[in-house]
């Protein structure tokens, strides 16, 4: 009789080999065929180290092609396996469930076939945001939202806690089908953020470090001069409370 397939989607956590809990480490270790979504080449090498059976997502990313797609893709080729009635690890950068439709989606989709599918968590960059910037979210509490959906849906926040934006990189690409953003984006950010915060009010851009040699990335700057500071597909914009 025919093995009937399984899924689990882990985090590989944010600092290659540092963040990924044993029990997803056992995951990738033991599934017939693991599918990685990383931040680059050597995180996927990395996990070929694990698992003789690994085959790369990343190529599903392409510019221009609406994110909506690449992730559709993803979940369709690992179901595929699912239903050959493989075990099927995915593992994806940081947290699988932050910021990750596929693995959501992927996992929904297996339950609703009768499939065993579940998700074990990992280190994303909001853990790592909290340590490296010392913040605890318990003391003044935090807002969260994707930077775009902020300027899009004009998101109502409590300006006495910290504000965290994610993605400002790709700020204002409607359909996500661009790796960057573009000066007069940043700076509708900065025109709706200027309703309740001064112009020259401290705000902090940062990107958690990828690989051991990499360094955490830290930058304050004056809210008025964000929209000419370089920013990435991994920056986060902080926004503290107001005195």
């Amino acid at each position: 009789m025919k093995e009937k397939g399984s899924l689990v989607n882990v985090g590989l956590g944010m600092t290659l080999g540092s963040h990924i809990t044993p029990l997803s480490r056992s995951y990738i270790e033991k599934a017939d065929v693991v599918f990685v979504a990383a931040s680059n080449n050597i995180v996927e090498q990395w996990v070929e180290g694990m698992n003789e059976n690994v085959r790369s997502m990343q190529q599903y990313y392409q510019e221009g092609l609406p994110r909506i797609k690449t992730y559709q893709k993803m979940v369709e080729v690992m179901m595929t396996e699912v239903r050959a009635g493989k075990k099927v690890c995915g593992a994806f950068y940081g947290h699988p469930g932050v910021f990750a439709w596929a693995p959501h989606e992927s996992i929904r989709q297996a339950k609703s076939e009768g499939f065993k599918a579940h998700m074990e968590p990992g280190v994303s960059a909001e853990d790592c945001l909290y340590a490296d910037l010392g913040i605890d979210p318990g003391t003044y509490g935090c807002t969260h939202f994707e930077a775009s959906q902020f300027i899009r849906k004009n998101k109502s926040f409590d300006s006495s806690a910290y504000l965290i934006l994610w993605q400002i990189g790709i700020l204002g690409s409607k359909y996500s089908n661009k790796f960057s953003t573009t000066k007069e984006f940043i700076q509708e950010l900065v025109d709706l953020l200027l309703k309740t915060y001064l112009v020259d009010f401290e705000v902090t851009l940062y990107e958690c470090a990828v690989l051991p040699i990499e360094q955490t990335y830290i930058r304050t700057v004056k809210l008025g001069e964000l929209a000419d500071s370089d920013t990435s597909l991994k920056t986060t914009l902080i926004i503290p409370p107001i005195p």
